[in-house]
């Protein structure tokens, strides 16, 4: 027998049997054709979610250490003390020797980003009209390497200038203010500073553009009273899902509470880790499916051929070249469904990505197929419909020739 004799009979036999060769391989593109979709579709949702999520805020918060309040006059066993407590009066807490603190926390090999950032609670008033905004003083250069503030500007400048601020849009309307206005920013201890307006924010949420204002450090400082003082150093690393680990190395280093996005966003970590194991789960059931729908076709292949397969064993053919008949069927209907599988997946995502939009019109979020899963994916069917067809393999391969002419 030559050596493409496997090949050759197990196109003959798939040929012979075109309706259900048929079957099986639209079996395969659709179940190829949803495991791809549903894994692009979840991957792209899921890395839509961290960059709406981390767009906004660090990876790691380097915290101030909690202040308390503690007795003046510790009591022995013998002397009873009555005292009262007072909390202290409650005003921003600052980080010590924050500028160490940075550099510490740069040396970290995982840390990508470091900037020092001044945050407090302010007015912000035009006229009759004020609002309660959160400040935040910056280094625009350092706190764009972490959240990427220039991208957010929609007009005018992104600066930050002695005198100048960047407020979100919904605030400037409340306001009744635009580019070039001025408007005053008072803190709570009455001080306060008029700062010119020198471009509008939309940081992807209404709610951030109604309370955010940013300031240069100085300004900061002195709105809140805490000249030279910085309340928070913000970073990221290289890997976010590596984040909770550095977190506890940082704190440990540095003494001080350092808080990852991990922590501070729980619940959102749970839905992806759910996302994934469903992910997981369909993936699984879906090539179940594809094996199983494999085998029994090969299985029937199997049991219509008799005759054909005895007569090939008494013409000389070997049970290992019969059992490879029936493995390269399986492979080429495993490789082939899943081929369309893919193409059709892609079309599905095509889909998507044209007509389901949001709300303002524009595509929910980017969804592709990846080189990675329409590569592994095919060759996954592949294999899979290889180890489909392992059963009905033997099982021609054990037929005595004899008696697969006889009947």
């Amino acid at each position: 027998m030559s050596p493409g004799f496997a090949p050759t009979v197990a196109l003959r036999f798939l040929r012979e049997g075109r309706l259900q060769t048929l079957l099986i391989v639209i079996g395969v593109a659709a179940g190829v054709a949803v495991v791809s979709y549903v894994s692009a579709l979840i991957t792209g949702l899921q890395g839509n979610t961290l960059r709406r999520t981390l767009g906004t805020q660090p990876h790691l918060v380097v915290q101030p250490p909690e202040q308390r309040s503690l007795p003046s006059l510790t009591a022995d066993g013998a002397t009873r003390v009555l005292r009262e407590v007072q909390a202290r009066a409650q005003r921003p807490r600052t980080i010590d020797g924050w500028p160490a603190v940075q550099q510490a926390l740069a040396d970290l090999p995982e840390v990508k980003a470091v900037t020092a950032v001044v945050s407090g609670a302010v007015l912000a008033l035009r006229g009759e009209a004020s609002r309660s905004v959160t400040l935040s003083g910056i280094d625009l250069d350092g706190y764009d390497r972490i959240v990427s503030l220039r991208s957010a500007l929609v007009r005018g400048a992104a600066r930050v200038a002695a005198g100048e601020a960047l407020v979100g849009l919904q605030l400037a309307e409340d306001l009744g203010v635009g580019l070039g206005d001025r408007i005053v920013l008072q803190s709570g201890h009455g001080a306060g500073d008029t700062v010119k307006i020198a471009g509008l924010l939309d940081l992807g949420n209404r709610e951030l553009n109604r309370r955010s204002v940013f300031v240069n450090h100085g300004a900061a400082q002195n709105l809140l009273g805490i000249p030279g003082g910085v309340t928070q150093v913000w970073a990221t690393v290289a890997d976010p899902f590596a984040a909770d680990r550095v977190a506890r190395r940082a704190s440990q280093r540095l003494g001080l509470q350092v808080e990852s996005w991990m922590e501070t966003n729980a619940q959102l970590l749970s839905a992806l880790n759910a996302q994934g194991v469903s992910t997981g789960l369909i993936r699984f059931f879906m090539t179940l499916v594809v094996v199983l729908g494999i085998a029994s076709v090969l299985m029937v292949s199997v049991a219509h051929k008799r005759k054909e397969i005895g007569i090939l064993r008494a013409m000389g053919a070997t049970r290992a070249q019969m059992t490879q008949v029936f493995l390269v069927q399986g492979a080429l209907v495993g490789m082939v469904g899943s081929l369309l599988g893919v193409l059709l997946a892609m079309v599905l995502l095509w889909g998507f990505s044209t007509f389901v939009r949001g709300s303002d019109g524009q595509p929910l979020f980017v969804v592709t197929l990846g080189w990675d899963l329409a590569l592994a994916v095919p060759l996954i069917a592949t294999v899979a419909g290889m180890l489909a067809a392992v059963a009905p393999a033997r099982s021609a391969a054990r037929l005595d020739p004899a008696q697969a002419i006889r009947v």
